[in-house]
């Protein structure tokens, strides 16, 4: 029977008064009789359509959703899924199937897959409902995610879930907005360079980018092979925890003692901060201290030159290779040459254009050089001589993770300006460097800025193949420094 609209009218408000109960907590009540999948889910789709200036969605599967809760509900009696009847949201660069996957672009608006791909088939078969197809930076190829394409509000681009004027990040621009906004308490992004990270630093959500090759790529919009991951994103570490062990397939932990966990500061990984972030970054050091965590001063040699020699020759030159070898597979005879031209960001036509179909780089003086030559010698030398940066300051100071705040910034306002290349240097500046090494990253929310008022991250980054252990220092952090308050909104 259909659950009464006022039960999920309140529903909604409690979401957005921030009494929201975890999606574990969710699939177990669901799968008690304590609650109605298609109540949960009716929320879901009323909140995301009362944020409809956020501009986080670019499919909304009203009616696909409702008949999956109203499947969820009539199964409950058959066993409990970790996930049982609770709605999620995937950027829509993962294929779910039947469901457009535009990777928030023109040309692909047509492009409906088959079949899921499978991270989101993990989930959905660990019982999640997917509402919705989240909007993005087009082609994954930014941070701001002010992209013009599949516009639901009045303004350009994704817009932050605490202030509607300010970027929502990029590239999982949608995902984080959703959560930030309560739409959902749980969701799938992609990560290049911080893409999950920086939309969860800036909507005052939890994430992880995971060891690269931890998850399979398959049925995702490339970039980079070297480079891509998916990732959960969450509003709780407890969600974070559960998705990641749905995918991988890792058996459940606890959270770890925060006492004799050791975390490291660099100093490149330091600079650059507003006064909201550096007070609120202090701040948390202060409370993690406190409750037994040891923070140690490390070198990092040339950590940045290194970083700047893997990130864009590998980005640039793989996404040619990768994308036409993705479109191959679509079955849409779309070229990359078409994807280009039809691209509705300014920053990303120029990027594939001048740079990603010739095979590329910004040279001097405004010139452009070949990007092979860059490319061999990254993942030749720079890249390994990275990965035994990374893996030599860990071992030498007996560190669980590097510690940083995840953006020197609070969000930048939402405009053409947030795509320019300086922005976008400035907002990768921490979460570029262990992307490119490929270690495992933790994002989670610390405070909100105390002029800004704008959520701001912190970022734990361990040694390869760390994930389980970072995610449960995760867990003990998370009582320590709080879940942020739901936006006023």
């Amino acid at each position: 029977m259909r659950t009464p609209w006022i039960t999920v009218a309140a529903i909604v408000a409690a979401a957005a008064a921030h009494a929201q109960p975890t999606a574990g907590e969710l699939a177990r009540d669901v799968c008690a009789g304590k609650a109605s999948s298609e109540t949960l889910v009716a929320a879901a789709i009323a909140r995301a359509k009362e944020r409809a200036e956020l501009n986080a969605f670019i499919t909304l599967d009203e009616k696909g959703a409702m008949a999956a809760a109203k499947r969820a509900d009539a199964a409950r009696g058959q066993g409990c899924r970790p996930l049982h009847g609770v709605p999620i949201v995937v950027k829509d660069n993962i294929q779910v199937a039947g469901l457009p996957t535009t990777g928030g672009t023109p040309a692909l608006k047509g492009f409906v897959p088959k079949a899921d791909a499978p991270v989101a088939r993990k989930l959905r078969d660990a019982g999640a409902i997917v509402i919705g197809k989240t909007h993005m930076h087009e082609l994954a190829f930014g941070i701001s995610g002010y992209n013009p394409a599949f516009k639901t509000g009045s303004e350009v681009g994704v817009r932050n879930a605490y202030d509607a004027t300010r970027s929502a990040g990029g590239s999982s621009s949608g995902t984080g907005a959703a959560l930030g906004a309560r739409v959902v308490t749980a969701g799938l992004g992609t990560d290049t360079g911080g893409s999950v990270r920086v939309p969860c630093a800036f909507n005052g959500c939890a994430s992880l980018r995971p060891t690269v090759g931890r998850y399979p790529q398959q049925g995702i919009v490339p970039i980079s092979h070297t480079r891509d991951t998916a990732g959960p994103m969450a509003l709780a570490m407890a969600d974070v925890e559960l998705l990641d062990r749905v995918i991988s397939g890792a058996p459940p932990i606890q959270p770890a003692p925060l006492k004799g966990v050791r975390l490291g500061k660099v100093k490149a990984l330091l600079a650059n901060m507003d006064a909201d972030t550096q007070a609120a970054f202090d701040a948390a050091l202060a409370k993690l201290t406190a409750a037994g965590v040891t923070v140690v001063d490390v070198e990092m040699p040339q950590l940045m030159e290194l970083n700047g020699a893997v990130s864009f020759p590998v980005a640039m030159y793989e996404a040619y290779d990768d994308m036409v070898k993705y479109l191959r597979g679509t079955g849409t005879r779309i070229t990359i040459a078409q994807l280009a031209e039809q691209a509705a960001s300014p920053d990303v036509k120029g990027t594939y254009q001048g740079l990603v179909i010739p095979r590329k780089l910004p040279g001097p003086n405004n010139t452009v050089v070949d990007a092979k030559p860059a490319y061999q010698a990254a993942m030749k030398t720079s890249r390994p001589a990275l990965k035994k940066l990374y893996a030599a300051t860990f071992r030498q100071h007996k560190l669980d993770a590097l510690v940083f705040p995840t953006v020197p910034k609070v969000a930048m306002v939402a405009n053409p300006e947030s795509s320019s290349v300086p922005t976008f240097m400035g907002v990768i500046q921490n979460t570029d460097p262990g992307s490119n090494a490929g270690v495992p990253g933790l994002q989670i929310p610390i405070a909100l800025g105390a002029t800004s008022k704008l959520p701001i991250g912190m970022e734990l980054d361990g040694p390869a193949g760390s994930d389980r252990r970072l995610v449960a220092i995760g867990l003990a952090m998370e009582p320590v420094l709080g879940r942020l308050p739901a936006p006023p909104k």
